[in-house]
């Protein structure tokens, strides 16, 4: 039997929400330490809030019919912000496409919205560490720096999981344990530059334009990783990574029949605003809406 949970909430929204379908952009690939869908279907997750570690359970029967339980220090903080966190405040029903594919996909996942965690610096980090390189490599370290420097999970979350390092234990990893997880001196240096600032940057989660403004000022961010975390814990549905390598074959793929040019890409998601991130994200998630094969990015480049 599970151990009781420290907080509870059971949430019925008057809208569709479709949790997993939601926080599955908040993973970073199959072996995240910090996200879990058990085969009961149900979803767990962990965080460092402001108020402390955190473990969480999301149940659904409906779209519109959650259970969310909690454990851990920050348990009252994560139940009070999980609407917010699964996309309350968005409004994908103010999305009206006029492209047939974008229609069909909005009818099929009528429970996707933008997540909102409002944790910057949770955030941040994975997205330093993807910049410039393959994404299975990236989320490989992630995994492994987690596994390593993060913390137990309170409460009975699944075993493996782990709590995501303190900003203090990010910029406490020593250059061999860099290293061993394949992240080069750039990204890492990035990583302990933005923990220092990380107080900062999750007090600017309710104000966008100075959370944007402040990332912009950090030496190593740029636009594609700002928008990574738009669109993980600022809720912008507009957040699109531009220059990120796979975005024009995707789009082309799935809305023109062709590739993108790298030139063509921001003048053809203009007319989207303000919800380019929504019509990425869409295409991400429609099976077979990109071709299976693709050149395999460079292990180096200019992303930020």
């Amino acid at each position: 039997m599970l151990q009781p949970p420290d907080e509870s909430l059971h949430w019925q929204p008057g809208f569709p929400v479709d949790a997993r379908r939601t926080l599955a952009a908040l993973r970073r690939g199959h072996h995240d330490p910090t996200h879990r869908v058990t085969p009961d279907r149900a979803l767990w997750r962990t965080a460092l809030t402001s108020t402390g570690p955190v473990s969480y359970r999301i149940r659904q029967q409906r779209l519109d019919d959650l259970t969310i339980d909690a454990w851990g220090p920050g348990a009252r903080e994560l139940v009070d912000t999980i609407p917010t966190e699964l996309g309350a405040g968005d409004h994908p029903e103010l999305f009206r496409p006029d492209h047939p594919f974008l229609q069909r996909a909005l009818r099929r996942m009528p429970g996707l919205r933008v997540p909102c965690t409002g944790r910057l610096f949770e955030a941040l980090v994975p997205a330093i560490i993807e910049q410039r390189v393959v994404g299975l490599d990236a989320h490989a370290a992630f995994a492994r720096l987690v596994r390593a420097h993060g913390t137990e999970p309170p409460g009975p979350a699944p075993q493996g999981m782990r709590v995501p390092p303190t900003p203090k234990a990010w910029s406490s990893v020593p250059s061999w344990g860099w290293r061993q997880a394949g992240v080069d001196l750039h990204r890492s240096r990035t990583v302990i530059q933005a923990a220092h600032h990380a107080a900062r940057i999750d007090q600017s989660a309710g104000d966008p334009g100075r959370a944007y403004a402040l990332l912009a000022k950090l030496t190593g961010i740029g636009p594609w990783t700002a928008a990574q975390v738009g669109h993980r814990a600022l809720g912008d549905a507009d957040a699109l990574p531009l220059g990120d390598y796979h975005l024009g074959r995707m789009t082309g793929a799935a809305l023109l029949g062709r590739r993108l040019d790298d030139s063509e890409i921001e003048a053809f998601y203009e007319p989207f605003r303000p919800h380019r991130y929504r019509v990425l994200r869409l295409i991400e998630l429609t099976p077979r809406s990109a071709p299976r094969r693709a050149p395999r990015a460079p292990r180096a480049g200019r992303l930020h």
